[in-house]
């Protein structure tokens, strides 16, 4: 090879490099400029976070005030929320960057079928978030909270209430929560970005469908390590309790079983592409469900 054609090859890597960089350049500015608008809604938002735990310990007869154990406790809490805040509103902006980037290598087929996907992800991450804080965090909640033999009198005697109520005896004396915001916060979030992250299986496998990486009769051989694998999962990204990991085991199994038809769309669609084009003969196509 010649020196001319070395520089001719490392031309186009420069220039993709240097696109590279300004894509992620907007990317980090998109997320900042995210982050710093979360900040501003961060006490309304770190509010609308709590109240599950909130409505759980008014049903429990106790005053739902969350403390802080630290000084910079508060500021960190705000900042887990705009960071996580940002990240959702930033989300369009990075995507687009990211389809600026990839689209030039992509015939047209293949930009139409990733577009959809970049629409769909974060739908789906809004609808896992959504699902762990109004179904999954209420119940999770109640289950931890149901261990604190919590009494409506020193409940009131911590609130500012009359110290004489306070049982002679200490063995009457019984547990009551204090919950600390960052402990509360960081459970919170966490079922929101597992149960977000795990919304986002669909897309993956469907995506790994179409780039022949994996097929819907693999999915199906594979059913029962996927099984053994989900319940991990679950005990991994949940508390240690069995009502959210069998509610997150159950969901993500759906979610699997919902890859496996969307994958067997993709093969149809490939297959029928591959009919019109000549390329394939009608027995070569056939689905294996279809020559049952």
């Amino acid at each position: 090879m010649s020196t001319d054609d070395i520089e001719d090859s490392s031309a186009p890597l420069i220039e993709h490099l240097a696109e590279l960089r300004t894509r992620l350049i907007n990317s980090v500015l998109a997320l900042l400029a995210g982050v710093v608008i979360t900040f501003y809604f961060a006490d309304p938002l770190l509010d609308f976070l709590v109240r599950p735990l909130a409505k759980i310990l008014i049903e429990y007869g106790q005053d739902p005030t969350l403390i802080f154990t630290s000084p910079q406790e508060k500021f960190f809490a705000f900042f887990r929320i705009s960071f996580l805040g940002g990240f959702m509103i930033a989300f369009p902006m990075v995507a687009y960057q990211l389809w600026r980037f990839v689209a030039p290598g992509l015939y047209k087929n293949e930009k139409g079928a990733f577009l959809p996907f970049m629409v769909a992800s974060p739908l789906l991450f809004l609808l896992g978030a959504s699902f762990a804080h109004f179904v999954v965090t209420p119940l999770a909640m109640r289950f931890f909270v149901g261990f604190a033999d919590i009494i409506p009198a020193l409940a009131d005697v911590i609130a500012g209430g009359d110290p004489d109520v306070i049982p002679a005896d200490t063995s009457d004396i019984k547990t009551v929560i204090l919950p600390s915001i960052k402990e509360s916060l960081d459970l919170t979030l966490k079922f929101i970005f597992a149960f977000g992250i795990c919304f986002q299986l669909p897309v993956l496998l469907t995506l790994m469908g179409m780039a022949g990486l994996v097929s819907s009769a693999g999915l199906r051989s594979v059913r029962k390590y996927a099984v053994v694998g989900i319940l991990v999962l679950a005990a991994v990204v949940t508390p240690p309790d069995v009502i959210t990991q069998m509610i997150l085991f159950t969901v993500v199994y759906m979610l699997y079983e919902i890859s496996i038809w969307l994958v067997v769309m993709v093969e149809r669609k490939q297959e029928e592409r591959l009919r019109q084009e000549g390329l394939a003969d009608e027995d070569d196509t056939k689905h294996p469900e279809e020559m049952e």
